[in-house]
């Protein structure tokens, strides 16, 4: 199966033209970062089939990715998946770097074969646990609940990876330690969150989406 079969014709005619960014903008905007649909043919189909659950959707990336897009910042994305968010955000907020962490091989490889193929400069993909980083290299962050398979079963992506109550319990205590140590004026992105998982020092400043996105700056 071609994994890019959407990409391959509007790329073949400039390959050593790449790396311009204003030319690489106006081919890619209307034909990848409008529509679901659209964005989600760079996957195979068994991961397009998880968009609706499990991906960030377009329209809720730009809006997030606008407001933790501070210039020179770095925005790490927490669960981060096939790497819809970064990429959809990192496209419209050049001036902004985007991470993501992903513990599931099968989907970093996607994200960064994403990554490499719609060159985007400033998105990286780690593969790793969110334990590992150092949450310090990072000013802002972005987190679709990226811990609910732990406590639901009909949630789960596959069964790579193991999933129980108290890694759930470990991973929520980890991110509202690694919050709270944050310097004032860090932002954060909650899509389908816990509060209990915010620490009390971050400010809810928007709420939408039903209540589901909501936006947190500290104090």
């Amino acid at each position: 199966m071609n994994v890019f079969r959407f990409l391959n014709a509007p790329f073949r005619g400039f390959e050593t033209d790449r790396k311009d960014s204003n030319m690489l903008h106006d081919t890619l905007s209307p034909s990848l970062f409008r529509k679901d649909h659209v964005f989600d043919d760079l996957y195979p189909e068994h991961i397009q089939a998880l968009s609706p659950m499990h991906w960030t959707s377009v329209n809720i990336a730009k809006k997030a990715g606008e407001f933790l897009a501070i210039p020179n910042a770095k925005v790490l994305d927490i669960g981060s998946g096939v790497g819809k968010f970064c990429l959809v955000a990192g496209f419209f907020n050049p001036e902004t770097a985007f991470y993501g962490i992903e513990q599931r091989s099968e989907l970093f490889t996607f994200a960064e074969i994403a990554r490499e193929e719609i060159d985007l400069p400033n998105v990286n993909f780690i593969h790793g646990n969110l334990t590992e980083l150092d949450f310090a290299d990072y000013d802002h962050f972005y987190f679709y609940n990226p811990f609910y398979e732990n406590i639901e079963p009909d949630s789960r992506i596959d069964y790579v990876v193991k999933t129980s109550f108290e890694l759930y319990d470990r991973y929520s205590r980890f991110v509202y330690e690694m919050l709270d140590k944050k310097p004032p004026e860090t932002r954060l992105v909650t899509f389908h969150g816990a509060d209990s998982q915010v620490p009390p020092s971050y400010q809810l400043v928007s709420n939408s989406y039903s209540r589901f996105l909501k936006m947190w700056i500290k104090e």
